[in-house]
């Protein structure tokens, strides 16, 4: 049975929730651990999907040139080889900055400080034709850990969603690749392993890690009331199920409305 390819760049960020949604929806999944030495295949052929995670590392190389992790540069050829195939793609985080950086995006740390913890994001006006993201709600829950961020997004890629501190929190390229800044997959067990793997960081930000993890296990429901329903899309546009999986083509001229109108 052909599967999802999910790519899994941290032992401490793993499909959890997502996959629960996912297999739900009739997708299985296939996960690849580089960190742990599994080799990424040259292709996609086979896979109906691909899913990327997220991870301490950054999508940006370090001051010496080198990736911010060895399966990088090999993951990034993946991500535009989905592209090219019209592989249907989700990036979540981390995945969503190297699917930006894979296409000419800039990834860089960010000036504005960390997001930890549940917060809100608003809906673009192009969101409203986006298979996936036109049944999200306007201004959904999500859940945020993240130093990095997306400061240029690629020439081809739409705005999906922003929030006012940071601007590209969801996006799109062509017809079937998604990134998103935020966490739709943990659960309250993972973002409190995260507060207490990052505890120092927390500590010296002013943060109370009991208080952030108490914060976002109140909201996972919220969470979930969205971005399941938004699982199951992806899953469908994956298995070719997917009613209304094509974006309207509205032509390359631009017209301003009459007033009144």
């Amino acid at each position: 049975m052909a599967t999802a390819l999910v790519i899994q760049n941290d032992p401490t960020d793993d499909l959890r929730r997502l996959g629960d949604w996912l297999a739900e929806a009739g997708l299985e999944v296939t996960v690849l651990r580089p960190f742990a030495g599994d080799p990424l295949p040259e292709t996609l052929d086979g896979f109906l999907a691909l899913i990327v995670l997220g991870g301490d590392q950054s999508a940006y190389p370090d001051a010496a040139g080198s990736p911010g992790a060895p399966w990088f540069p090999a993951l990034e050829g993946l991500l535009r080889k989905a592209v090219r195939h019209r592989v249907p793609t989700l990036g979540i985080c981390l995945g969503g900055q190297l699917l930006a950086s894979a296409h000419g995006g800039l990834v860089e740390r960010s000036t504005n400080g960390p997001e930890i913890g549940p917060g809100l994001v608003g809906k673009r006006d192009a969101a409203d034709t986006d298979p996936l993201f036109k049944w999200v709600p306007l201004l959904p829950d999500v859940v945020q850990w993240h130093r990095d961020e997306i400061t240029e997004l690629p020439l081809n890629a739409v705005l999906l969603a922003a929030s006012s501190r940071y601007p590209h929190q969801a996006f799109r390229i062509g017809d079937r690749a998604w990134g998103v800044q935020f966490h739709i997959e943990c659960d309250a067990e993972m973002f409190a392993d995260w507060t207490r793997i990052g505890a120092t960081e927390l500590d010296e930000l002013g943060y109370d890690a009991e208080v952030v993890a108490a914060a976002v296990a109140a909201v996972l429901a919220d969470v979930e009331e969205v971005w399941q329903p938004f699982a199951v899309r992806f899953a469908s546009l994956a298995l070719g199920t997917l009613p209304d999986a094509d974006i309207p083509d509205t032509g390359t001229g631009r017209t301003l409305p009459l007033l009144g109108q």
